[in-house]
C-alpha cells in the first residue's frame, strides 16, 4: 500500500451565513451516510449552521449533475458539495458511471461559475471506499476556500 505524505491542513475561516446544498447519492449508502456525516461535522469548523445547509438525496451518482445545477441555477447558495460511491463492477457500467457524474458535475460547475465540491468516489472496491470516506472534509475545505476566492474577483 501506498503511503501518502502528510498534507497540510488548510485554514478554516468565518463562514456563517454561508449557504451550502449537498447533493447525495443514496446509492451505498453505508458509504455516503458517512460522507455527509464527515462534511456537516466539518461545516462546524467554519461556523456553518446546520440550518444554512440544504441535503438533497438522489438515487445514485448519475442524479447528481442535474440537481446541482437546479441549485446553482437558485442562486441562494455560496457552495455545493456533491457526495456519492461508485465502486467498480464487472462491466462497464462502473465506467460509464463515473464519466456522466464526473463530467456532468464539472459542467455545472462551469456553466454557472459555481464552486462545486467533487466528493464522489470512484473506487475498486468496498475497502477503498471505506478508508477514503474520511476525505469529504476536505472535500469542503477546498470548496469553501474556492467559493472565498471567488467571491474576492466578484
Amino acid at each position: 500500500m501506498t503511503q501518502i505524505p502528510n498534507k497540510s491542513k488548510v485554514s478554516t475561516f468565518d463562514a456563517s451565513g454561508w449557504k451550502i446544498g449537498i447533493v447525495v447519492a443514496q446509492f451505498n449508502s453505508n458509504i455516503t451516510k458517512q460522507l455527509l456525516k464527515n462534511v456537516l461535522q466539518r461545516a462546524k469548523d467554519y461556523k456553518i449552521n446546520r440550518s444554512d445547509i440544504e441535503v438533497i438525496h438522489v438515487a445514485g451518482s448519475v442524479e447528481i449533475p442535474l440537481l446541482l445545477q437546479t441549485m446553482a441555477k437558485k442562486g441562494t447558495y455560496d457552495a455545493l458539495v456533491a457526495l456519492g460511491c461508485v465502486v467498480k463492477g464487472e462491466t462497464a457500467h462502473f465506467d460509464y458511471v463515473c464519466k456522466y457524474a464526473t463530467e456532468g458535475i464539472l459542467r455545472v460547475q462551469l456553466d454557472h461559475c459555481m464552486p462545486i465540491a467533487f466528493g464522489v468516489l470512484m473506487c475498486d472496491n468496498f475497502d477503498q471506499a471505506e478508508s477514503r470516506t474520511h476525505l469529504s472534509g476536505e472535500h469542503l475545505d477546498a470548496v469553501l476556500h474556492q467559493a472565498k476566492a471567488t467571491k474576492s474577483l466578484k
